[in-house]
């Protein structure tokens, strides 16, 4: 178990096209440029990721009116020139006792108007603000919301592998036991399971039994899962960078007439939202279908969370499928769609899966299957 394809490697042309990208669309969005630090944004941009984040500044310049500049503290130097993307930047440094802000200036326009990274430090943001007191600067999640957002088809590759191995996951835990022990046991064993199955990093394991399974983001704990529970299992992480992020819902003996209804509108909801992707139609569109079904159903107000996000090298990010969001969808596009119903104090559903958007419609990259899956507690019981 666990034994992968090696993923295609992305090459400097990759990020040189990244970053030229970025610059276009920075220029278009009347931004001078951007300026990113440590963190998704950076690795995706050039394929650097530092030793370590420190306090020290590094910082990527990315303009249209000239080649991409990577700032580095002088001790990373070599770590940096040996990034996948070096080749398509120019690197310069600054050394322990000067001021790095000063050292920043040589590559801004005193005026200039920039779009930052969201991961950016305050001290940093700060930094630039003092020196540079007419640069004016945005949050990139507002300035270019759509950075990451439409990925390469090596990009979406990577994300379909990561959802097999999510699925495979999923289809060794309804193997395991569940009644009688903890949420956070079947939590340990869902992540145990998804580095089997090749993630580097789970990022989380939700296991919400019973009442429980009506928090959306709750925190698997102590409460023994019995029979008659119905249990909502969500997790994902990061499998050779890119993210997985899926939902099923499980229930441990017979459900009810009731459960299954209630599980069966949600599958409904979640069906129609895959069926309405397609270029063009605007985000808050999918949340509208997904949410339509289940307020004709007469469940509205129990449908509390946005009906997806996007995914990518983290596992939420733009875009969000959810009400005010215009943005139509683009091939490439990847997100997860995940309606559910949460009824405070009894029990939850939901039922995710990673969407990518083609020029043809909607494609799934998760494929277990959406029916109550039943877990037999008196019989796991035995195993």
């Amino acid at each position: 178990m666990g034994e992968t394809a090696t993923a295609v490697a992305f090459t400097e042309q990759d990020y040189a096209a990244r970053m030229h990208r970025a610059a276009r669309d920075a220029a278009a969005a009347g931004l001078s440029g951007l300026l990113v630090t440590p963190g998704p944004d950076l690795e995706w941009l050039c394929g650097y990721r530092p030793p370590a984040i420190t306090e020290r500044l590094t910082l990527l310049v990315v303009t249209q009116d000239s080649e991409p500049r990577l700032l580095v503290p002088a001790l990373e130097r070599p770590d940096a020139t040996a990034a996948p993307g070096a080749g398509a930047l120019r690197i310069t440094e600054w050394r322990d006792g000067q001021d790095p802000y000063a050292a920043a200036t040589g590559l801004l326009r005193p005026n200039g108007r920039y779009g930052v990274g969201d991961a950016t430090w305050a001290m940093h943001l700060l930094g630039l603000q003092e020196t540079l007191p007419l640069a004016t600067f945005r949050s990139l999640s507002v300035a270019l919301p759509m950075l990451r957002a439409v990925k390469d088809a090596h990009e979406v590759e990577r994300l379909a592998a990561a959802g097999a191995a999510a699925d495979a996951a999923y289809r060794d835990i309804l193997s395991v036991r569940f009644a009688g022990r903890r949420e956070r046991d079947v939590a340990a064993d869902l992540a145990r399971l998804l580095r089997e199955h090749g993630h580097s990093q789970v990022d989380f394991t939700v296991v919400g039994s019973g009442p429980n399974g009506a928090n959306p983001h709750h925190e698997a704990g102590d409460r023994l899962i019995v029979d008659g529970d119905m249990v909502v299992l969500d997790f994902g992480g990061l499998k050779d960078g890119y993210g997985s992020d899926t939902s099923r819902t499980v229930h441990v003996g017979e459900p009810t007439v009731e459960e299954r209804k209630v599980h069966d509108i949600v599958r409904v909801a979640q069906q129609a939202a895959v069926d309405a992707v397609r270029p063009g139609v605007a985000c808050q569109d999918i949340d509208r279908v997904a949410r339509s079904v289940i307020e004709d159903a007469g469940y509205g107000e129990y449908f509390v969370q946005r009906t997806g996000h996007g995914i990518g090298v983290t596992t939420h990010e733009p875009p969000y499928l959810v009400a005010g969001e215009k943005q139509p969808l683009v091939p490439g596009m990847c997100f997860s769609v995940e309606p559910g119903i949460c009824l405070p104090g009894r029990f939850g559903v939901r039922i995710e899966d990673i969407v990518t958007c083609t020029e043809h419609g909607g494609r799934r990259l998760n494929d277990t299957p959406h029916e109550l899956a039943v877990v037999d507690g008196a019989a796991a019981a035995g195993r």
